[in-house]
């Protein structure tokens, strides 16, 4: 398997994850999970690196860190490495503790940080045992679970030295209870952010993907998987003018007489924009399945319909220069 792309630079935010090996735990006791706090703290000092936001689980790991010294790889190097020699010497086995290197994606921090802050925290109620709780209980659940930053989020008793707190909780209106009541009705809920990860790498708005586009993804790169995902990523404003300038109409109209026009639309939104099912469906105010739909649709009627074909041809390759 291709390594993920690694993108650093001075004051890069990254979700980090870690599992264990064949999913295997990676904590045996509350002794590891406390020598794994104060192995991460010394880290961060070390590295002059920023934590906003973690979570622990028996096999796995979520951190959501910046780096202002464009230092991710040695930070998690060295924390790895040293969890994982005391883990082995500890319980006295040998060999991979993790499946893999780490799994980092960059995120666009203006506009990803608070929502990542939020899907960090509600790991806890995703596995078996509690996602079929109700809604009371698994946001019981959350406030008492220990190993995990949102404690300090929603209650200032409970804060740790070595997390900032400041940049979540200014997005909800400071540091009050106002704030923290906020971010526990935030509990409530539903994110999945896998859907709007470009290139299994980054996390963020149109301009951000941009930015990084043309700052950091050379020649050299080219040839990476995950990097040609992004590069094929263009902007949603931009496939917009693109079927908009061609077909001579505006977007709200081709929204809402439905039709071909519209299904054009889902599929160009999806190939050259990477855009998954869910966010088209919030662009154009229906349904994933309805995206679906339209897309599967407009393959049968590309196969009958010249003219159609051809319209498709030249919005992509308006796109394409």
């Amino acid at each position: 398997m291709a390594r993920p792309l690694r993108i650093q630079y001075e004051g890069a935010v990254y979700h980090v994850s870690c599992r264990g090996n064949e999913r295997r735990k990676i904590f045996e006791d509350e002794t590891d999970k406390k020598v794994f706090l104060d192995l991460l703290e010394a880290s961060l000092k070390t590295y002059n690196a920023i934590l906003y936001c973690y979570v622990f689980m028996e096999n796995h790991f979520h951190l959501l860190v910046e780096t202002p010294l464009a230092n991710l790889s040695e930070f998690m190097r060295r924390f790895n490495i040293t969890y994982t020699s005391y883990y082995n010497r500890r319980h006295k086995r040998v060999g991979h503790l993790y499946q893999g290197r780490y799994k980092s994606i960059l995120v666009d921090k203006e506009s990803y940080l608070v929502v990542l802050s939020r899907y960090i925290h509600l790991n806890p109620v995703r596995i078996k045992q509690i996602e079929k709780s109700s809604l009371t209980e698994k946001q019981r659940y959350l406030k008492k679970y220990r190993w995990s930053s949102l404690l300090g989020y929603i209650n200032h008793a409970k804060r740790c030295s070595f997390i900032d707190y400041s940049m979540i909780l200014e997005a909800y209106g400071g540091d009050n209870n106002k704030a923290r009541r906020a971010i526990s009705r935030d509990l409530s809920r539903r994110i999945d952010i896998k859907e709007r990860i470009v290139g299994q790498s980054i996390l963020g708005s149109d301009k951000f993907i941009n930015w990084v586009k043309e700052k950091f993804l050379g020649k050299e790169t080219q040839e990476i998987p995950s990097v040609k995902k992004i590069l094929s990523y263009k902007a949603k404003d931009e496939i917009i003018k693109a079927i908009c300038d061609e077909t001579k109409k505006g977007f709200d109209e081709i929204v809402k007489k439905k039709g071909t026009l519209r299904q054009v639309a889902m599929e160009l939104l999806y190939r050259v924009g990477g855009l998954k099912g869910t966010e088209i469906g919030e662009i154009m105010g229906v349904d994933y399945t309805t995206v679906s739909q339209g897309r599967k649709r407009l393959k049968e009627k590309l196969i009958k319909d010249k003219n159609l074909s051809l319209l498709m041809e030249r919005i992509e390759s308006k796109l394409s220069t």
